[in-house]
């Protein structure tokens, strides 16, 4: 006798999305906290040796270390250099620009997911699905508000995490069909001490600071010693990062994706209060206009792959390993 599948906990699921969500912003907002004072890449470094060793801990906990193994390493390399570039970018962006627009321009990926599906995986993608990205490119550049003497290209970084992340899952769907999420997860905590100690060897002296542009420093800034203060902060960011995106892998586990995925857009909301209660950034009514038509575009796309019964490119987590 075939055994049955466990039935769906979707409040299971709710709940432990909504979570996940809170997690990931209040990490978001660390981040920009100690932009103006250390090193992006130094920052990535600490975080993702904490995340790895939590990532071990998972993995132990869903198998043993022979989930290391895996057929296919170049894959899950590429795969955690597009996180991190995904990373990079949004934190760059976030180091000079309000947290609550940096997420919401994020929040395209969905939607470059969708279009991307078309290409590489081979799904058909019907006229509103496709009017529902035109939407949201039209909320991204209202958010960016171009030729009203505001424009700073550093509004384009949130799209180049987001198109990143979007070629990410793109290898998440191949890498999901034989990888478990925690040898995934190892993988890319791998690539970024890879890519942090790389940087911080290069330019971690930092002799090209000084440019007087929060990203372009954030990301040239010399690394030092953290202040007694900080070190919980850096602490909370492993922690943060390590746990979040198993909080969001386990809603998946827990409860179908048609129903946890659309509470993955709390995040923006919360961005908004993080934003207020800290920096006193609140959004004008052009950046809500172009937010609403950015989360109404996404959640669109969202119930159209549901009520034609199409699973979602990834059943993990959509944003992020952030």
């Amino acid at each position: 006798m075939t055994p049955t599948a466990p039935a769906p906990n979707n409040l299971g699921g709710i709940y432990t999305i909504l979570v996940g969500m809170v997690v990931i912003t209040l990490q978001d907002s660390a981040i920009k906290w100690m932009s103006p004072n250390y090193a992006l890449h130094q920052i990535m470094l600490s975080r993702a040796v904490l995340a790895l060793f939590i990532s071990l801990g998972l993995m132990r906990y869903e198998g043993g270390f022979h989930l290391f193994r895996t057929k296919f390493l170049g894959w899950h390399l590429a795969r955690g250099m597009l996180i991190v570039i995904a990373n990079m970018t949004f934190f760059l962006a976030v180091a000079a620009m309000p947290l609550a627009e940096a997420v919401a321009i994020f929040f395209v990926a969905p939607l470059f997911i969708t279009v991307m599906s078309i290409p590489i995986l081979g799904e058909k993608v019907g006229p509103r699905r496709l009017a529902a990205v035109l939407v949201g490119l039209v909320g991204v550049i209202v958010v960016m508000r171009p030729g009203q003497g505001i424009f700073q290209w550093v509004a384009l970084l949130p799209v180049v995490a987001a198109l990143s992340y979007a070629s990410m899952q793109m290898l998440s769907r191949k890498l999901g069909e034989t990888d478990r999420a925690s040898t995934m997860a190892f993988y890319i905590q791998v690539t970024f001490i890879t890519v942090s100690l790389a940087i911080g060897l290069g330019i971690g002296d930092g002799r090209f600071a000084g440019t007087d542009n929060s990203s372009l420093d954030f990301l040239l800034r010399a690394w030092r010693v953290p202040e007694a203060k900080d070190i919980w902060l850096f602490v909370w960011c492993g922690i943060s990062s390590g746990f979040g995106g198993y909080l969001l892998g386990q809603a998946y586990r827990l409860g179908e994706a048609a129903i946890v995925a659309p509470f993955e857009y709390v995040a923006l909301p919360l961005a908004v209060a993080w934003g207020y209660l800290v920096w006193g950034d609140l959004p004008d009514r052009t950046a809500f206009a172009g937010m609403a038509l950015i989360l109404g575009s996404g959640l669109y796309v969202l119930y159209r792959e549901n009520v034609r019964g199409r699973p979602r490119v990834s059943e993990k987590s959509m944003p992020r390993n952030r």
